[in-house]
């Protein structure tokens, strides 16, 4: 069928299957940064002027990434200029969602596994999940089994609540054992975020009371809706294991944030330098959603600082530091952000856009970056611990604060970061994520052209 190619190269599929744009290619990467070669051959072969590469955020199949590349690529062709051929990219990782969150106009459908998307959000896993957590956490199948067990009893006891923290810092490795991988080396021991460390009962009431903060109805739980007695009798105790899930998906997030800068700088960090030495004249556009932004951020730490081949890098609702960039920490003026002054090494602007609108970013990812031993309360925003895809980019001086429709009327810098409030479109999603993953909008595809200078 017309449409329908896959490529076997390298013993990789590159896979046009499901895409409407061309020329397209994919590029997988496993959770080291390995890629086969024959796919990054393809890739320095493109016929174009201008490469889109885009990177998901947090999905568990690889269907779901594909309707999101296709979607969001599909208005470029009509946006960009005379003289402007366009190449396609999607960059795949091993990454995860948990079903019940909301990708906006995506989950009418089944996935390829069949499931369709299990709405609510009470304490039980759907087959869905649990099947996704088998693949992210393979081998540990016992240890899933009974986290799906107690989410689903919800016992009223507090070693039930001990149980349940040992089993997912377990998973997570930062007892020494269990995941073993890119997690567990990422952190040292100050590093390792408290939601892990401490008691785990407050660290429950802290996402519960944080789920009902983003919008989250709990049925039979807070009786008018509401915190506070409840949590001291025995319906309050079983409560809490709302917060419990919101722990174990905010594990399996901490690893997929550790996994995507070793996939962005192991992995297609060393695709764009080699594009850069044999392509010196093919530009490259850099787009990542969600985890995807610290994806296509953490490769420019693999460019060599003279490349000048990323014409733009553009981040949509990024989960990662809003401090990435700065060279000094407001809080700690001897230390930097992880990609202190690497927005020089994108040859145009790095934009980063926000929206009030994203509970994932504006609630739980503050609550789950806070680091062991910080003497704040768990709840409560804390500025140290804000992400990019919240407020955008701080403790950069010169970097402007754009509306997103300035930034289409007016342009962007030519160089340099710059926050783009892209809450006029980016505002529709149910907890407890929000509007994280509104991004399939005409408008943020022509934020990518302005960025990149592609325009009519």
């Amino acid at each position: 069928m017309e449409g329908d190619v896959m490529v076997d190269i390298g013993g990789l599929a590159a896979q046009t299957a499901g895409i409407g744009v061309r020329p397209y290619l994919e590029l997988t990467f496993d959770s080291e940064g390995d890629a086969a070669a024959g796919a990054r051959e393809a890739l320095f072969g493109i016929e174009a002027t201008d490469l889109l590469v885009f990177a998901h955020g947090w999905n568990s199949e690889r269907s779901t990434a594909i309707r999101l590349f296709d979607r969001f690529y599909a208005p470029f062709a009509d946006l960009v200029g005379n003289g402007v051929r366009l190449g396609y990219v999607g960059v795949v990782w091993p990454s995860i969602r948990f079903a019940d969150e909301p990708i906006p106009d995506f989950d009418a459908r089944p996935s390829a596994s069949g499931v369709l998307a299990e709405p609510g959000h009470g304490a039980a896993l759907g087959p869905a999940t649990r099947q996704a957590l088998g693949a992210f956490w393979p081998g540990r199948a016992a240890e899933l089994d009974r986290i799906c067990e107690l989410l689903e009893e919800r016992p009223a006891e507090e070693g039930a609540f001990a149980e349940f923290g040992a089993l997912v810092r377990e998973l997570a490795g930062v007892d020494g054992v269990g995941a073993g991988d890119d997690l567990a080396a990422a952190f040292t021991p100050r590093e390792v975020p408290a939601f892990l460390t401490e008691d785990v009962i407050q660290v429950c009431r802290s996402f519960t009371e944080a789920l009902v903060e983003a919008g989250a109805t709990l049925p039979g739980e807070f009786p008018g809706g509401r915190t506070g007695e409840a949590f001291s009798v025995g319906g309050g105790m079983r409560t809490l294991w709302n917060g419990a899930k919101e722990v174990l998906r905010q594990a399996t997030y901490y690893q997929m944030k550790a996994r995507a800068g070793v996939v962005g700088e192991h992995g297609l960090g060393p695709v764009l330098a080699e594009l850069a030495r044999r392509r010196p004249a093919l530009r490259i556009h850099l787009i990542g959603h969600s985890f995807g932004g610290r994806v296509v951020s953490f490769a420019l730490r693999a460019l060599p600082a003279g490349a000048r081949n990323v014409k733009s890098l553009t981040l949509l609702q990024g989960a990662f530091s809003h401090y990435a960039f700065a060279e000094s920490l407001p809080h700690d003026r001897d230390r930097g952000g992880a990609l202190r002054g690497l927005q020089g090494r994108v040859d145009g602007p790095v934009a980063a856009c926000h929206s009030p609108y994203d509970s994932a970013l504006k609630v739980f990812y503050p609550l789950a970056s806070r680091m062991a031993g910080d003497s704040a309360g768990l709840m409560g925003f804390d500025e140290r611990w804000g992400a990019i895809g919240h407020d955008g980019v701080q403790a950069v001086p010169g970097a402007l604060r754009l509306t997103l429709d300035a930034a289409l009327r007016g342009g962007l810098p030519a160089a340099g970061c710059v926050s783009v409030d892209a809450g006029s479109v980016v505002r529709s999603g149910g907890a407890p994520s929000g509007a994280h993953s509104d991004i399939c909008h005409e408008e943020l595809a022509r934020l990518v052209v302005v960025a990149g200078r592609m325009g009519r």
